[in-house]
């Protein structure tokens, strides 16, 4: 049997790095987690719930019926046929086993080996190009970039750093497309020379805020391949940076929790930090999450403050030493105005854009809407701390079909009334659940759930909190509430096909310690190093529904570990996979997963996944991603992937004058963040 894949040395979350810790999310695994509260945890809520996994069961179909009767979560198991597959090669070490003709369609493709290459490693037959580099210019008069040179004012008009979320929408301009990157942070050890993370300059802070934010870029595709070129200087080429003009929309908007000494309309907000994920909605705009926001924030002191993590000393960047806004002890309030969901109209460069408050305020990684049967959107969304809690937020108002001004004016106000709701889980084998991961005796981890209803418009919910107090400090809401505690939910995505929603829980390395929830069926690992991801059906396959059926889809690892799953398909036929992150669709319903941290000797990458058919489960590693660095932001389209290669040589030690990393550009050049795509040399569709 082959050896169980080393694990990386590491003392931090996941297979992190100590700089990534300090300058992504302010050491956040290394501080007490923020939710301390005594709400029901999923295992004691299960306790007396009866098994119907026994009373569902047939020979070919699995059916997991909801609570209320309703519609239930139903599996085709993988068939004789598949399991008789014969393994063409070993996907775990590379072998051609994704070959012409071998796996899902889109999925035809020979499996990258888990390697530490200092390259982005895609399968063969396929090729790549940098599509745009951090610093690059792409606003009119912006200079070109020079590392030893860099100025606010030029930073401004370039492209940012760390690019996580991705999103490409069409242009009426032929061969061409909207490029819109998320920006999460930066990590000025790596972008000055000699910084001194102690005392740094205003400059530095100023180029720090300008490299923050959203960049919006055309770009054009080249007709016999899948690369595309940044268009420079575009007139919808845009950027937004921590002091760009944004508006505080919806229900909490304008209320006393919101306003500052330099706005006291509570509605005007300078900048957007620490972007994630996010999504694409049907409208025409992108959404994106606020997340790790808290770290920039010096001197909390309250209960809410400590609730949301902020820092009770300095920041590692120190912004408070320049802008009052940023201590706490001065500016209560100036934290409450981040940690909501952005929306922007990416055709519109003169449009402010807007945080949407009736989508509730906390570690936003991401927010991908769907629609109802009669037109509403439904935005999914996870909150990514150690126990926290998924939520999902249902509109009262239609979206309008077309392109007209009209329409357009009214779709920018859909995300702004309805109710948010968040996610209670039960499980239906929790006599079965010991933490060490092995599968019920039902040969599932599964369950029903529950979508609890948090404040609607300017009405709560919740005793005890107003409508507002709901949205600012939705977290409390949903520690009164009881919602299930859950291991990092990041990346929440619905699937165009099926809709069936998929959430990315990355790891909880805290889950079973001591004074800590112990393992339940949605989380049924203790001290759980690499993530799993859980499907979820909504009653009647209606997204408004208050319940839905739940299982999980994979339990990730290395597969020769038994505290392994991947829905029931043979494991000596999938890549190893660790610490799930974001989460993407393909034109034909295949799930593809990026990863953060990976804790199996391998660099983090992007791996598809069918959720279907015979091969439901089979998961493929399409690509790796250089020293240092996380894969984010992944679009599949028919002709190309797209991802963001987030913090190349962000490795413990390094600094601009020892880079841990010569990607993209080779020795003697500045590590960059940038966006790739990858393609087939043949110019045919991915993976067919």
């Amino acid at each position: 049997m082959r050896r169980i894949l080393p694990l990386l040395s590491s003392n931090h979350a996941g297979g992190r790095s100590a700089l990534t810790c300090r300058y992504r999310c302010g050491d956040a695994c290394f501080h007490e987690v923020p939710n301390t509260s005594g709400n029901e945890y999923a295992g004691d809520i299960i306790a007396g719930t009866l098994s119907r996994r026994s009373m569902m069961r047939t020979a070919a179909v699995v059916t997991v019926a909801s609570a209320a009767g309703g519609a239930a979560l139903t599996q085709n198991a993988p068939s004789a046929h598949a399991a008789a597959v014969p393994a063409a090669g070993d996907a775990r070490h590379g072998g051609h086993g994704g070959g012409k003709g071998d796996g899902a369609r889109g999925l035809r493709f020979a499996p990258v080996a888990p390697n530490t290459a200092d390259t982005v490693t895609v399968p063969e037959g396929y090729a790549q190009n940098v599509v745009i580099r951090w610093g690059e210019p792409i606003l009119r008069g912006a200079p070109a970039f020079d590392a030893d040179r860099q100025t606010a004012e030029a930073q401004a008009g370039q492209f940012g750093y760390n690019n996580d979320f991705l999103s490409l929408l069409p242009l009426r301009e032929h061969g061409r497309q909207v490029l819109v990157a998320n920006h999460e942070y930066t990590d000025e050890q790596l972008m000055f020379k000699g910084y001194d993370a102690a005392n740094p300059t205003r400059e530095q802070v100023e180029i720090g805020w300008a490299a923050h934010g959203l960049s919006v870029v055309v770009v054009q595709e080249e007709r016999r391949s899948g690369k595309l070129t940044p268009v420079s200087r575009h007139w919808l080429n845009r950027r937004l940076t921590a002091t760009s003009e944004f508006r505080l929309t919806g229900p909490a908007a304008g209320s006393d929790l919101l306003k500052t000494s330099a706005d006291p309309s509570g509605t005007k907000v300078l900048g957007t930090l620490n972007n994630c994920a996010g999504g694409t909605t049907p409208w025409g705009t992108t959404l994106h999450g606020e997340e790790n926001f808290n770290q920039y924030f010096a001197n909390g002191s309250s209960a809410t403050d400590k609730r949301y993590g902020l820092s009770t000393g300095a920041t590692e960047r120190k912004w408070e030493r320049f802008d009052k806004r940023f201590d706490a002890a001065q500016e209560p309030n100036e934290s409450h105005r981040f940690g909501w969901v952005v929306e922007l109209d990416p055709y519109d460069p003169d449009s402010t854009p807007r945080k949407r408050t009736a989508l509730g305020r906390f570690k936003h990684e991401a927010a991908q809407p769907r629609l109802t049967r009669d037109g509403r959107p439904v935005v999914y969304m996870g909150d990514d701390e150690r126990f926290d809690y998924f939520y999902k937020f249902v509109s009262s108002k239609r979206m309008k079909k077309g392109d007209s001004r009209a329409a357009r004016e009214h779709n920018l106000t859909l995300l702004d009334e309805g109710t948010l709701y968040v996610a209670k889980l039960t499980g239906d084998s929790p006599q079965d659940i010991d933490g060490t991961g092995k599968l019920p005796n039902d040969g599932e981890f599964d369950g029903s759930g529950v979508w609890i209803p948090l404040a609607t418009g300017d009405v709560s919910h919740v005793p005890g909190m107003t409508a507002e107090e709901v949205y600012v400090f939705t977290r409390l809401a949903g520690d009164k509430v009881g919602a299930t505690k859950m291991d990092r939910p990041e990346d929440v995505e619905p699937s165009p096909r099926t809709g069936r929603v998929y959430v990315a829980l990355t790891n909880n390395t805290d889950r079973g310690k001591a004074g800590k929830p112990g393992a339940d069926e949605a989380n049924p690992r203790n001290l759980n190093k690499h993530g799993q991801i859980l499907e979820l059906a909504e009653h009647w396959d209606d997204p408004s529904s208050d319940g839905f059926a739940w299982r999980l889809f994979l339990v990730a690892g290395d597969p020769e570990d038994p505290a392994t799953y991947f829905a029931g398909y043979p494991k000596d036929r999938v890549s190893p996979i660790s610490c799930p992150d974001n989460v993407a669709f393909d034109p034909y319903g295949n799930l593809w997963i990026s990863t953060d941290g990976a804790q199996l000797g391998s660099h983090d990458g992007l791996f598809g996944v069918a959720t279907t058919g015979d091969r439901r489960g089979e998961l493929k590693q399409f690509l790796t991603v250089p020293k240092g660095a996380e894969t984010c932001g992944p679009i599949i389209q028919d002709r190309r992937v797209v991802v963001a290669v987030q913090h190349p040589g962000e490795v413990d030690g390094a600094t601009v004058e020892k880079p841990a990393s010569t990607w993209p550009d080779g020795p003697g050049r500045l590590v960059r963040p940038s966006v790739v795509a990858v393609y087939r040399k043949d110019g045919r569709d991915i993976g067919v």
